[in-house]
């Protein structure tokens, strides 16, 4: 059994390229002629110059140029911007069929086919996940410190913001994290503790600085938004809290959060 699929690229909401042109491009750079292109394609000019003619007018520079009368009577060329659309479009098409190709392993059969279904839908999943997580932000892996059991990786985020995750040693070996990568941080909204000003001492591995963008008021609890250095944070607290903190629109806060109650992501 094989997985198959076909790639087209639009433009304006219009089909602009697809197999069929891709071929007729390439036949055209080939032959040097819309013609003798389309009689090898056993399709006639009109088609084939209709479907020139609607790629030039919805690329920004034409694919193809006639060349009227001369000596040879003729003909048609590729453009250099016609030439870089085939390379671009066999590249997708390259990197598309690497995609389906991982799973043609487990479609020896229909029978196994169903009973790994599951797994191949969770992969699926997978790339598409969404999470609870309030706050997912993205970050560069800057250090990676090991003991016996857990690893500490930092992420440097937006303006140099630094941010520390505890994560066991078999999910750092498991994610393959390596100094470099690009992370996903997942810190839960009611992980986050508010302070009104910097405290001079906290066991929480995590305090970032930030301004109060908006306050979103529920019947318990509110939610705190803050630009810490361009990145977006939240917290969720209970309105008491709130209210003894006297928290206001475009006050300096702090945000706190313990380095095991980042979850990391790639």
């Amino acid at each position: 059994m094989e997985i198959q699929g076909r790639i087209w690229i639009k433009e304006k909401g219009k089909n602009f390229l697809g197999y069929g042109k891709i071929e007729l491009l390439e036949r055209i750079a080939k032959s040097g002629s819309i013609s003798k292109a389309a009689k090898e394609m056993r399709m006639s000019y009109k088609a084939a110059w209709d479907c020139v003619d609607a790629m030039n007018k919805l690329s920004k520079e034409p694919l193809v140029v006639t060349i009227k009368g001369g000596k040879n009577g003729g003909g048609a060329q590729i453009t250099q911007k016609g030439q870089e659309m085939i390379e671009v479009f066999h590249q997708i098409r390259e990197n598309h069929e690497r995609v389906l190709r991982l799973f043609e392993g487990d479609l020896h059969s229909w029978e196994v086919f169903l009973e790994g279904k599951g797994k191949i839908l969770d992969a699926l999943k997978g790339v598409t996940m969404r999470t609870s997580a309030r706050n997912q932000i993205y970050g560069e892996i800057v250090a990676i410190k090991e003991d016996a059991v857990n690893a500490e990786v930092v992420l440097k985020l937006k303006e140099g913001v630094m941010l520390t995750s505890s994560i066991t040693l078999h999910s750092l070996k498991q994610l393959g994290l390596e100094v470099g990568m690009q992370c996903c941080a997942l810190i839960k909204a009611n992980w986050m503790v508010v302070f009104k000003e910097e405290p001079k001492q906290s066991s929480l591995q995590n305090l970032l600085g930030g301004i109060i963008e908006s306050i979103q008021e529920g019947d318990t609890n509110s939610e705190i938004e803050i630009n810490s250095n361009g990145v977006p944070l939240y917290a969720i607290i209970t309105k008491e809290l709130k209210d003894d903190l006297c928290l206001k629109n475009g006050e300096k806060v702090w945000f706190g959060f313990k380095a095991n109650n980042v979850i990391l992501g790639i």
